[in-house]
């Protein structure tokens, strides 16, 4: 097994299976969908979690994994705003503490240049 598929691996699993709670437990996901956002928070949801089910999935194969790098990593930067909105609205969101809230901002990054590697 390549660096790669070692790499992809993981992250396939993490995103399809949370990808997957998005449709069979909605409501946390629905909770953190900011007001801004042009779309119920229930199809937000719905589209957010079927992205990551189809990246999660492409990561898998080689030939699909530059595009599911993309996608994700778009992915990344739409969902972004419901991270900043957790952290300056910690009260909506207890018990999770406001430390834990604003720890998830530079993780983001993170994650999508975890992505952007393994999609290579």
């Amino acid at each position: 097994m390549k660096p790669s598929d070692r790499s992809a691996l993981p992250l396939a699993l993490a995103f399809t299976a949370i990808g997957i709670r998005h449709f069979t437990h909605p409501e946390p996901f629905d909770r953190i969908v900011p007001p801004s956002v042009p779309m119920s928070p229930r199809t937000a949801t719905l589209v957010s979690g079927a992205a990551e089910i189809a990246g999660g999935l492409g990561l898998l194969l080689p030939t699909t994994r530059p595009a599911a790098r993309w996608g994700l990593i778009a992915l990344l930067v739409a969902v972004f705003p419901a991270n900043i909105y957790m952290a300056r609205h910690p009260e909506q969101y207890r018990p999770l503490p406001r430390w834990a809230l604003l720890a998830r901002l530079p993780l983001q990054p993170l994650l999508a240049w975890w992505v952007y590697r393994a999609g290579r």
